[in-house]
């Protein structure tokens, strides 16, 4: 009988675990996005000295040019440090943490960005459409593909834990930065909302950054749930006796 009930408990929190997986990353609808999502991102140019930090072991020459201030829906991410980025590792870019593809304003307002399907690559975010009529609804000048810089670990675990529609705010000064350890690097940004191809992403060197709504939920927290659920029925199973038939 205690087999029998295991293994229906097995069964059922994969299925919850693989479900929860799924649905964790699915974008909130309109109802559950703040208003203040449709404001457009802030921008003001500034005069400031270029100023070099050191991070990683490396040091690099920051030149702000624009201050930036920016709320939004992240419709997907990319972590700097994840394994198979080697674009990052293979030049010693320790300072981008993190990309996060964001949306506002009337991609916001009209709901399109429901019916698109995003992803991203190592400096990329990529969008596709299942009909022309999505397409046309989708406000190109209304996404940014957030190129994230910081030196402060406090602010990068922040960023780090951004997940796909959470609802964010930063603010940071949009920025080139280079570095000479080993060859000569440079990384420039974009400075408008209407810029597409490469070159288009916004590098922001980051002051604060605020995670205002967590999406996901409730499927992030029942990820654990499951992942418990399933770990405590393995092992319940093998802990029981063994019987042997006569």
């Amino acid at each position: 009988m205690i087999r029998t009930s295991l293994k229906w408990l097995m069964i059922c929190s994969l299925c919850l675990l693989l479900v929860a997986l799924w649905r964790r990353d699915v974008l909130p609808p309109t109802t559950e996005v703040s208003t203040v999502l449709l404001a457009e991102p802030l921008q003001t140019q500034i005069t400031q000295p270029a100023f070099a930090t050191t991070t990683g072991g490396v040091t690099y020459k920051v030149q702000p040019l624009y201050d930036y201030d920016l709320v939004g829906l992240v419709v997907s991410k990319h972590a700097a440090d994840t394994w198979w980025d080697y674009m990052h590792r293979e030049s010693n870019d320790h300072l981008n943490v993190m990309d996060i593809c964001v949306v506002w304003g009337n991609n916001v307002r009209n709901g399109v960005y429901q019916d698109l399907s995003f992803s991203s690559g190592q400096f990329t975010c990529n969008i596709r459409a299942h009909s022309a009529e999505v397409y046309a609804a989708f406000d190109q000048t209304a996404i940014s593909n957030n190129h994230l810089l910081t030196d402060q670990p406090a602010l990068a675990k922040i960023i780090k834990n951004v997940e796909i529609g959470d609802q964010i705010h930063f603010r940071g000064r949009l920025s080139e930065y280079s570095h000479n350890h080993g060859f000569a690097f440079k990384r420039g940004t974009s400075i408008v909302r209407t810029d597409t191809g490469n070159g288009a992403c916004e590098t922001v060197f980051i002051d604060s950054f605020e995670i205002l709504k967590n999406g996901g939920q409730p499927w992030r927290k029942l990820v654990w749930l499951a992942a418990f659920m399933l770990v405590a029925s393995i092992l319940g199973w093998f802990m029981q006796p063994v019987r042997f038939n006569d």
